[in-house]
């Protein structure tokens, strides 16, 4: 029996129209939400990334301040921008576009960040929240896939949930998420022996590697009714892919994201929540 596809899409643009809501609320109290963006160089993929989050805070009312360096530009020089957003009344949310380019450092330059205007969730503060069920402003992807467990009325308690990543960015934030909603979770990474064993007794798969020479999520991998959250997203044979092949995974999986149009969509739209949640809190309306 073929599952549910988690469509992303739909999903997010239920999260935006929310998020127009509340701006139109908060603009009617004087509070216009307004995103700082920082891109450093000329890398295509961050500059697209960049410019759809732009797009995107247009659609729902958000305003923009873009700010493009040189690749070439010191630490120093990048913490004195960073420190002149935090001090400027008028933006609410800081994001600094990743990766940076190496003579960056990149705990530096999120450590400076406020963190009631971190709305990607990744300085310390926001970290340190996050593990005690405490943060307002949680790490975009990760609470991205917590809304589309929601929207699709999945219950996360007691079931054995196995995340393919480890990172900063997914892994770890998503680790503490499913936690809090009472899911037994298990974390793989490179050096996990037997991943395939861990991955046919998951409830739920949670995979984020993003390169199809070193693995592939198959649907002999998975037990019958298992559910499937794709985030990688590459290219592989000329076509954009993740970690699994959605026509085959959804023959197994009682749901099952695609990609494109699974988790992608939800990342830029829990940013503009994030942003709005950083408008209110800058007049602390949030308590």
């Amino acid at each position: 029996m073929t599952g549910i596809k988690i469509d992303g899409i739909k999903v997010a643009n239920d999260v935006k129209k929310r998020v127009a809501l509340a701006v139109e609320q908060l603009k009617s109290e004087g509070i216009t939400p307004c995103l700082a963006t920082v891109l450093i160089g000329e890398n295509q993929a961050s500059a697209t990334y960049v410019r759809n989050k732009h797009k995107a805070c247009t659609e729902v009312g958000i305003e923009t301040k873009d700010h493009k360096l040189s690749s070439h530009i010191s630490q120093d020089e990048l913490n004195q921008l960073i420190s002149e957003l935090n001090n400027d009344k008028s933006i609410h949310g800081i994001l600094v576009q990743l990766p940076l380019p190496k003579q960056l450092d990149e705990f530096e330059t999120t450590s400076r960040i406020f963190p009631t205007k971190d709305v990607d969730g990744l300085t310390p503060h926001n970290v340190g929240l996050l593990s005690l069920k405490k943060a307002l402003l949680k790490p975009c992807t990760p609470s991205g896939i917590m809304e589309l467990f929601e929207f699709y009325n999945i219950d996360l308690a007691g079931k054995k949930a196995v995340l393919i990543n480890r990172s900063n960015l997914v892994g770890k934030p998503l680790y503490h998420l499913l936690l809090q909603k009472n899911a037994t979770v298990i974390t793989c990474h490179s050096k996990t022996t037997d991943l395939p064993h861990h991955c046919k007794n998951a409830d739920i798969i949670i995979t984020g590697v993003g390169d199809r020479t070193k693995f592939t999520l198959t649907s002999d991998m998975i037990k019958n009714d298992s559910i499937i959250i794709d985030v990688a997203i590459t290219r592989h044979n000329d076509k954009l892919v993740g970690d699994a092949d959605f026509s085959e995974i959804i023959e197994t999986a009682s749901y099952a994201t695609p990609v494109p149009g699974g988790v992608g969509p939800m990342t830029v739209a829990m940013l503009l929540k994030n942003t709005v949640t950083a408008a209110t809190l800058s007049k602390g309306i949030v308590s």
